[in-house]
Parts: structure tokens; C-alpha cells; sequence
């Protein structure tokens, strides 16, 4: 069977990622690209990498031009303007892999208090797969609609649900630190992200006030049942890619790290992106790889959980290809 797939706003680093595991997938064709770009340019023109690879021009398409050529899309495009072109392709019977946090969190008021907007298309947000296939596998293969995740909250909620579940930590007092690669604030140039600014200089931002914070809050407590509010602090690193998270968590009553690295083998037994590892995992572990490497310790009276993936692919395009692929019961690791 083969999949007609196009790719709303296609230019940034996911896109180009996603595009590098779709031209090599087995059961998809790549139909449609949409940009604003002018004069219709060819894909290697704007990701050189993909030169003799993938013949296909960047269009300013309608949504009843991507309608007609592709039967799943996925959307690349920015906050707010995602979901205006989600509702028409889901209501026109597409499925819909969303990169954007539009769908991710299922109360509006809490998507309006954190992305400074009113939600245009609320009345789909309990419709929306959350697509970590780790904790809501069994919903992805009905899913018409599913919101691909953050890449902090990726790191963050595979490192800490199994042990939440377990009733192994504590539900309050989570502390959440994040280190990532640059890629992680998109392609778009901006005074943080210039080489100058950012090279040899490492900074925490947006402290108190990410907006990943209610996604991993949302997460966590869905995982275990209570309200989880966790202080998230992300830090920006002079390196390209990837993302290394250390979640400093209160043991539940004599739980010892021995106890929380058996809980997390047996939840990732069946998992084939996620590795419990015995050693202190570096984001060189997985950068290129659609893995995320966790391990655990306990240091005095905090159980620490230390997990790190590659922000562009287990963080957002691999993610949104194993999504592509329980969605279409195809084997889970087709091109990753």
C-alpha cells in the first residue's frame, strides 16, 4: 500500500529531516510541498541534501489542492496558523500528523494563557491522538488527527511516566533541567540563535514561562492519574543538535534506583525506540537516531532520571514518521 503525503511548510530543519526519512520509506510518495516561496523552487534548492533525491517544487497550494493530492499531511507550519489549515484537511477525511502545539494541549484556556492566542479550532482538541507512541500507542492506528510532541516534553515525560506510574517518585517537587542544540528554535534567524551570540555561551531562557511547561504538566499527570506541576528550565547549548534532560524527582517512600531501572526496563521492554541503559547516556548516543537513552540514579534523597535524544528526530520528525507508521499498520521502524 502506498501513501499519498504532503508537507505543509516544508523548508524548515523538520521538514528536511522528515523529508530524508519519507524519500527512502517504502510505502509513501511525496506529492505536494507547500511554502511561500516564490517562482515554485525546487526542493535542492532550499535543502541541497536532497538534490537527485526528491524531484518536487516548492507551491503556494490551496488546501483543496493538497486535499486532492495527498491522503496524509503532515503540518510544519507555525502556532495558530497550523490549526486553521488542520480542521479543513481533517474535515475533508485526511489524516493529519501536526507539528505545531496547536492540538497538543486539550484545554483552550490554557492554550490561549500560554501561547498568548484563542484557539480557532477548540472543539477538535479532545478529537487529537497526543502521538508519543511510548504512551498512547494504542489509540495511533484509529487516529485521524494526531499532535506530535514536543521535543523537551519527549525527553522529559519517557524519562519520568514509567516511574510516575509505578508510584515510584512523588507527584510534586519535579524539577526538570534541559540542555538542547540551537536546531531546536527552528531555521528562522533570530539575535539568540547567531553564531556569535550563541557559540562558546551556554544560557538558560524562558524560565518559568516555557511553553512546553503545560504539556509535560498535561503528560504526566494523564500518566498517572494526579495533578503533576513541574518547574521546567531549558538552557541553550553552542552545539547543533540534540537534547540531554536531567528530572530531579523525591523517591515514593524506600524506592531506590535499582527499583526505578527495573520499572523502566519493563515498561521499554516492547519499545523499539527507547534504550534503558546502564551509563550516563551523551546526546552523541543519539544524534542521527530516532532513540532516546534513559538511565536513573539516587543521590541522597532525589531520584535523578537523565534522558537525551536527537531534538529533530525523536524530538519531532522520527517521532512523526513511527506515528506515520502505527497510524498505517506498518512496521514501526520502516526508514528510521
Amino acid at each position: 500500500m502506498m501513501i499519498r503525503v504532503a508537507i505543509l511548510g516544508a523548508t524548515g530543519y523538520t521538514a528536511l529531516e522528515l523529508l530524508k526519512l519519507l524519500v527512502r520509506h517504502p510505502h509513501v510518495e511525496i506529492t505536494a510541498l507547500t511554502s511561500r516561496q516564490e517562482g515554485k523552487p525546487p526542493v535542492s534548492q532550499i535543502h541541497p541534501q536532497l538534490h537527485s533525491r526528491l524531484d518536487l517544487p516548492f507551491e503556494n497550494l490551496t488546501l483543496a489542492e493538497v486535499t486532492n493530492r495527498a491522503d496524509c499531511v503532515f503540518c510544519c507550519l507555525p502556532h495558530g496558523a497550523s490549526a486553521e489549515a488542520v480542521g479543513p484537511l481533517v474535515e475533508a477525511g485526511k489524516r493529519v500528523v501536526d507539528f505545531s502545539a496547536d492540538y497538543r494541549l486539550t484545554d483552550p484556556a490554557i492554550y490561549q494563557h500560554w501561547y498568548d492566542k484563542e484557539h480557532v479550532d477548540p472543539q477538535r482538541l479532545d478529537q487529537a491522538v497526543y502521538g508519543l507512541p511510548e504512551l498512547f500507542r494504542d489509540q495511533l492506528p484509529a487516529a485521524q488527527l494526531v499532535a506530535n510532541p514536543g521535543c523537551y516534553p519527549t525527553s522529559a515525560n519517557l524519562a519520568l511516566a514509567p516511574l510516575l506510574q509505578a508510584s515510584l517518585i512523588e507527584t510534586d517537587d519535579i524539577i526538570i533541567d534541559s540542555k538542547s542544540g540551537v536546531s531546536g528554535a527552528g531555521r528562522t534567524p533570530s539575535l539568540v540563535t547567531h553564531f556569535p551570540e550563541c557559540n562558546e555561551n551556554l544560557a538558560a531562557y524562558k524560565v518559568g514561562e516555557h511553553r512546553h511547561t503545560p504539556e509535560i504538566d498535561q503528560t504526566l499527570s494523564n500518566t498517572c492519574g494526579q495533578q503533576v506541576n513541574v518547574v521546567f528550565t531549558p538552557h541553550l547549548v553552542p552545539m547543533t543538535r540534540g537534547i540531554l534532560t536531567t528530572a530531579y524527582s523525591r523517591p515514593a517512600g524506600n524506592a531506590s534506583a535499582d527499583d526505578c531501572m527495573k520499572a523502566l526496563q519493563e515498561f521499554y521492554a516492547q519499545q523499539p525506540c527507547v534504550r534503558v541503559v546502564d551509563h550516563l547516556p551523551a546526546t552523541r548516543d543519539t544524534v542521527g537516531t530516532n532513540y532516546c537513552d534513559i538511565t536513573v540514579r539516587r543521590v541522597g534523597e532525589r531520584i535523578l532520571t537523565i534522558s537525551c535524544l536527537d531534538n529533530l528526530l525523536k524530538g519531532a520528525s522520527g517521532m512523526a514518521v513511527q506515528n506515520l507508521n502505527l497510524m498505517h499498520g506498518f512496521d514501526e521502524m520502516t526508514s528510521l
